[in-house]
């Protein structure tokens, strides 16, 4: 049997996304926010059965949404959030004349919305390059020393977060200016199924490094 006939022959959740054996649902804590929050997953991020983070921010979140592409020019329920006059839509993405939510709050009153790319840093480039619709966005980023805890993935710099730290954080921000209402405790069990997962992926190399033995 061939790598893809494995794959396709592996039974998967298909709430998570993960091989059933692998399977994080039952550490998924439902969150219900005042921000929408819409997650742009790359094509290869979607393939990547060893992650799943934008996934399981979805599933964590009740008011989300998650669409998988690169080119979202033209995509229609994309365009009719944009586009609604009672939304006030940002992009999580750093550039010089982004809003800092780490020192300064979203003053609006209208329905926040959050875009949030689930990617590389290059295909994520690539996603924003491609959707012009998306340019037009407001820039939003945030400042940490928060270091993630994706020891499994090698990250681009020292403090670069997962999709899921990235939405926990924001939402505490959101939740330090009072624009969200949220628990403690609800916001600290969002990160639960991210952290059995490289838990899991963890032990999981340590058995593939471990010497094998001949039985005579």
């Amino acid at each position: 049997m061939n790598k893809r006939e494995e794959f396709i022959k592996r039974d998967f959740c298909y709430t998570c996304y993960r091989p059933e054996s692998s399977c994080m649902c039952k550490y998924i804590n439902t969150i219900e926010t005042k921000t929408k929050f819409i997650i742009l997953m790359h094509p290869k991020e979607f393939r990547k059965t060893k992650n799943g983070t934008g996934q399981f921010t979805k599933n964590s979140l009740s008011n989300s949404e998650l669409y998988i592409g690169i080119d979202f020019t033209n995509h229609k329920k994309i365009n009719k959030i944009i586009e609604n006059p009672e939304n006030e839509c940002y992009l999580l993405y750093p550039s010089e004349d982004s809003h800092d939510l780490s020192n300064k709050k979203i003053d609006t009153i209208k329905n926040l919305v959050i875009f949030i790319i689930d990617s590389t840093w290059p295909c994520s480039k690539k996603i924003i390059k491609e959707s012009t619709n998306l340019q037009k966005l407001k820039m939003l980023s945030f400042t940490t020393k928060i270091k993630s805890a994706f020891k499994i993935k090698k990250q681009p710099s020292e403090y670069c977060l997962s999709t899921i730290e990235s939405t926990q954080y924001i939402l505490e921000l959101l939740n330090n200016y009072n624009y969200e209402n949220l628990k403690i405790e609800e916001l600290n069990k969002m990160s639960k199924p991210f952290e059995k997962m490289v838990d899991y992926q963890i032990k999981c190399a340590e058995k593939k490094s471990e010497p094998r033995f001949k039985i005579y």
